[in-house]
């Protein structure tokens, strides 16, 4: 079932947001299963015969709001922002699942296990929790009701591809998105290519990459 947009008093959900990026639509849905409220950022007419440039973003507080160099999270949000603007139109939806979906309180659990040397897929498994508990149901209920037919995926993971075209999203493309790397977060990214199946290519890793700070 498509998420209803949420409303209060009868006022739509949904805003200009002008950004240092650009300036986007912010449309809410509301997931009745869990209770979240997931963003949609649009720009652009995405009704075209070409694929929207889409980027899913699971939320990660430390990164997108506080820039810990633990992660490339923060430095991805803006990217896909940037790219999103750069091509005129595209979807960015941002989704409340913190910490690869378990949680903040477990994520903060699982960065002290990783202080102690487990890498952050062991982290989470000591912790009794899924490596990656992400379900991208939600997302794809999203597009559909944004009628965006035909995606252009920014992500290293194919995890997301794959659950997209389940849900019966168009998947035309998947386009990297490195930037970010860093002495901070080299093992993590190395952990997320070489346990978790993500294509980041042994050139992207280099800290010498002119775009490591970004």
């Amino acid at each position: 079932m498509t998420p209803p947009v949420v409303e209060r008093n009868s006022v739509p959900s949904e805003a200009k947001l002008p950004t240092v990026s650009g300036e986007f639509n912010i449309r809410i849905f509301h997931e009745a299963e869990t209770g979240h409220d997931h963003v949609a950022l649009t720009l652009g007419d995405m009704g075209g015969p070409d694929p929207v440039l889409v980027r899913l973003h699971s939320e990660c507080l430390t990164g997108d709001a506080f820039g810990s160099t633990r992660c490339d999270c923060g430095p991805q949000l803006q990217a896909a922002m940037n790219a999103v603007v750069e091509r005129g139109y595209g979807c960015i939806l941002y989704l409340r699942q913190e910490g690869r979906g378990i949680g903040l309180h477990a994520k903060i659990q699982a960065y002290h296990l990783q202080d102690k040397g487990a890498d952050t897929l062991d982290a989470n498994l000591m912790l009794g929790l899924p490596g990656d508990g992400r379900d991208y149901k939600i997302a794809a209920s999203m597009l559909k009701a944004l009628n965006i037919p035909s995606i252009e995926l920014l992500s290293n993971n194919p995890d997301k591809a794959e659950q997209l075209l389940e849900y019966g999203i168009d998947v035309a493309a998947r386009t990297a998105l490195v930037v970010g790397v860093g002495q901070e977060n080299l093992f993590y990214l190395e952990t997320k290519v070489e346990r978790m199946g993500h294509t980041i290519s042994e050139a992207d890793l280099s800290t010498d990459r002119p775009d490591k700070d970004e």
